[in-house]
C-alpha cells in the first residue's frame, strides 16, 4: 500500500476520522471553536488528521470527572485494578500492528521501533498489575507495649502526564498504568507533535473500561504546552505532575509545583556518552554505539550523543564507525529495510544542522554526514546524514543535547580522564562503558565512575528495559518511572500506629500527667 493508503486502512482500524476529538472522560468531547491541531507524518510532510484540542472549558470537564471517578477507582480492591490494567494490555496486544503502524506515521520510526515501543505498553502494564498483587509495606516494632506499627500507601488522586514525541505511547503508560493500579486516576496531554498516538490510545484503553462498567480512569486533554500544560503545573487539584521534555520546559514546571507545594516527575534532557577501552570487544562495541546513536535518528533522551575512546585504539574504531555509518539504511520507516527514519518536523531539521555549524565553529572535525538526506520517491520529509563529529570535551556544543543523529567523538587515555570527560555535561540519564576487564567496568559502575541514573556495561545508553526504574540525575531532573519501586511516586505513605491495649504509653518514655 502507498502511504495515503496506509494512513486510511490504519485510522479505519483504530477508529477514528481525519477529524477527531482530542477530549476524552468517559465521552469523547468535541470543541468545534477551539484550537486545532493538524498532525502530519515526518515521512512526507503530507497531513495525517485533525485533532480538536481543548479550552478552558474542557479541562475544567476533564478534571471534574477525572475527580469523581476517583471515589470509585480508588476504593476498588487493588487486585480488581490489576485485572483492568491486564485487560487493556491485552487489548493493545490485539492492537499491536495498526497501533505500531500509527506510531512510525506519526514520529518517522521505523516499523520495527514502532511495534516496539507498543510492546513496551504489553509488558508495562503486566508489570504494573502485577503490583496489584505485590506492593510493600513494612512492618515496625513499636517500643511501646501492646502497640503495632506498620506503613500503607494510599492513592495520590488525579494526576497529570505530560509527554513528549519521541515516545508518544510508551512514556505514558510508564506513568498511566502504575497510577492506575495505585488507585489513582491519570490525565493525560500528550505532545502537540504526536497527538494522533494519544487518541488512538485512548479510544482503545476506553473500550476495555467501559465494557468493564468501570469510570473514566484515563482521561485525555490535547492542547498546548503554554495553554493545558502550565494550567496543569499550577492546579493545586493535581497532586502530581508527571513531566517528559526539554531541561528548559521541565524547570518551569518543577517551579509551578513546587510554589504550591505539589509533586513534580521530571524526566528531562540527556546527553549520554558511551566509553570504549582499549580492552573492549570492539565488534560489540561498535554495534552497541551504532545503535544508541541511531535509534529514532537519535531523537531518544537515551540516544548517545559522545563517544569517548581510548587513545589507543581511537582511530581504528572511528575508521570502523565511519564505514558502519556508511553502510545505514536511511529513507522511508515504513519499509523494512530502513534503519534511520525522519526527524520529526522541520524546526528538527533546523536544529540538526544548526548543530554542526555550532560544532565547527568551536574547531570540531565532520568525519561523515552533515547534510539532508532524500529518500527516493519522497518528494518531502525531514531527513537528515548521520553525522560524526570529531571534538574536543571543552567545546560548549559537546555540553549541549541536541535531538537529531549527531555523534561527537573524543579521546582519552586513562580511564580517571575517560570518566571526568563522561561526567562534565549538565545532564545525567544514560551511560555506558564497554570493555571485558572486570575493573574497568567496576570503577565505571562506582561512585567515582558514571554520575548517571542508567549505567550500561557492554550494551548501549539506549534500549531501557521496564524492570529497572529509569531517570537520571542533574539537569535530567531526578525522577524515577516504570520498573523497581518507580511505584511509590505515584501514592502516599502513611505510617500507622494501632494501640490495641487498655494504657496510654507515650514514646520515649515520657509521662504525661499522673
Amino acid at each position: 500500500m502507498n502511504f495515503t493508503e496506509t494512513k486510511r486502512a490504519v485510522l479505519h482500524a483504530l477508529g477514528i476520522e481525519e477529524e477527531c476529538s482530542g477530549v476524552y472522560a468517559g465521552e469523547w468531547r468535541a470543541a468545534p471553536d477551539g484550537p486545532v491541531i493538524e498532525t502530519r507524518s515526518p515521512i512526507n510532510d503530507k497531513r495525517l488528521a485533525q485533532v480538536q484540542s481543548a479550552r478552558s472549558e474542557e479541562y475544567e470537564w476533564v478534571l471534574s470527572r477525572s475527580r469523581a471517578a476517583l471515589a470509585e477507582w480508588s476504593m476498588l480492591p487493588a487486585p480488581e485494578r490489576a485485572g483492568a490494567v491486564t485487560c487493556v494490555a491485552n487489548e493493545l496486544e490485539r492492537r499491536k500492528r495498526e497501533l505500531g503502524l500509527l506510531i512510525s506515521l506519526e514520529t518517522g520510526k521505523p516499523r520495527a521501533e514502532g511495534q516496539g515501543e507498543v510492546q513496551e505498553m504489553i509488558d508495562l502494564g503486566r508489570y504494573a498489575a502485577g503490583l496489584g498483587r505485590g506492593r510493600q509495606g513494612g512492618v515496625f516494632p513499636s517500643e511501646r507495649r501492646l502497640h503495632r506499627m506498620f506503613e500503607q500507601w494510599q492513592p495520590l488522586g488525579a494526576v497529570a502526564v505530560i509527554t513528549s514525541f519521541n515516545f508518544p505511547a510508551a512514556v505514558w503508560s510508564w506513568n498511566a498504568f502504575i497510577a492506575a493500579v495505585m488507585g489513582d486516576t491519570v490525565i493525560w496531554k500528550p505532545s502537540s507533535r504526536t497527538p494522533l498516538t494519544a487518541v488512538a490510545c485512548i479510544k482503545i484503553v476506553a473500550e476495555v473500561m467501559e465494557s468493564r462498567g468501570l469510570p473514566p480512569v484515563f482521561s485525555l486533554l490535547c492542547g498546548s504546552g503554554s495553554g493545558i500544560g502550565d494550567r496543569m503545573a499550577n492546579d493545586r487539584r493535581l497532586p502530581l505532575v508527571s513531566f517528559t521534555g526539554s531541561v528548559r520546559s521541565g524547570r518551569g514546571v518543577a517551579a509551578a509545583v513546587a510554589r504550591r507545594l505539589g509533586r513534580s516527575l521530571l524526566e528531562l534532557g540527556g546527553n549520554n556518552a558511551a566509553v570504549v577501552t582499549e580492552r573492549a570487544d570492539l565488534a560489540l562495541a561498535l554495534k552497541g554505539v551504532a545503535f544508541g546513536a541511531l535509534a529514532t535518528a537519535g531523537q531518544r533522551c537515551t540516544s548517545t550523543r559522545r563517544l569517548i575512546v581510548q587513545e589507543g585504539i581511537y582511530q581504528r574504531f572511528l575508521a570502523s564507525l565511519t564505514d558502519l555509518y556508511k553502510t545505514i539504511s536511511i529513507g522511508n520507516p515504513l519499509e523494512d529495510k530502513t534503519l534511520v527514519g525522519p526527524l520529526i518536523d522541520a524546526e528538527a531539521l533546523k536544529a540538526y544542522f544548526a548543530g554542526i555549524r555550532e560544532a565547527r565553529s568551536q574547531g570540531g572535525r565532520v568525519v561523515y554526514g552533515a547534510g539532508k538526506f532524500e529518500p527516493p520517491g519522497l518528494e518531502e520529509g525531514f531527513y537528515a546524514v548521520p553525522t560524526l563529529v570529531e571534538a574536543e570535551p571543552s567545546m560548549p556544543v559537546v555540553s549541549e543535547e541536541t535531538f537529531a543523529p549527531i555523534l561527537y567523538v573524543m579521546r582519552y587515555q586513562t580511564l580517571d580522564e575517560a570518566c571526568a570527560i563522561h561526567n562534565a555535561v549538565p545532564q545525567g540519564l544514560s551511560s555506558s562503558i564497554f570493555t571485558t576487564d572486570l575493573r574497568e567496568a567496576e570503577y565505571f559502575l562506582s561512585h567515582r565512575g558514571s554520575d548517571c541514573g542508567l549505567v550500561n556495561v557492554n550494551t548501549s545508553t539506549a534500549g531501557a528495559e521496564i524492570g529497572g526504574a529509569f531517570g537520571g540525575e542533574k539537569d535530567t531532573g531526578g525522577g524515577r518511572e516504570s520498573g523497581s519501586d518507580a511505584w511509590r511516586a505515584y501514592a502516599r505513605r502513611q505510617t500507622v500506629t494501632i494501640n490495641y491495649g487498655n494504657e496510654m504509653p507515650l514514646a520515649q518514655g515520657i509521662r504525661f500527667g499522673a
